[in-house]
């Protein structure tokens, strides 16, 4: 898990962060204001199947631009990897999201059970 950019506000991810770990899940946070390619870092050193993402400043759709290129420049299979961002995500930028290899967006008022759920349900290497 990781916030993207600049973007300070995180308290969200870190409820997100507890649930899930009280779900079961390995969860492990790089922190704020991080840039593609340090949680591309991460996510090879820990070698993860998910990575979610953070974005309450707006600027989601060219972090993810970057960090889905440089995944796929750093060998990553984007079918493979669970890509999760979660935020104040405009309606019409899902779609965008989408089409350059995010699985999936989860706005305010999504439940624990519900990420967790999608996981577990969505999870390439069968782990959870």
């Amino acid at each position: 898990m990781a916030k993207a950019g600049l973007d300070a506000h995180e308290r969200g991810l870190l409820i997100v962060c507890m649930g899930l770990r009280e779900e079961g899940m390995e969860v492990i946070y790089t922190g704020l204001r991080q840039t593609s390619e340090a949680v591309l870092q991460a996510a090879i050193e820990e070698g993860v199947d998910v990575l979610g993402i953070s974005s309450l400043s707006g600027g989601h759709n060219a972090f993810m631009s970057k960090l889905c290129r440089n995944a796929q420049e750093k060998g990553f299979d984007l079918n493979d990897l669970l890509i999760l961002v979660g935020g104040i995500i405009p309606r019409e930028d899902i779609a965008i999201l989408k089409d350059m290899g995010v699985s999936a967006t989860f706005g305010p008022g999504t439940s624990i059970q519900q990420i967790s759920n999608y996981i577990k349900e969505n999870i390439k290497s069968g782990c959870s």
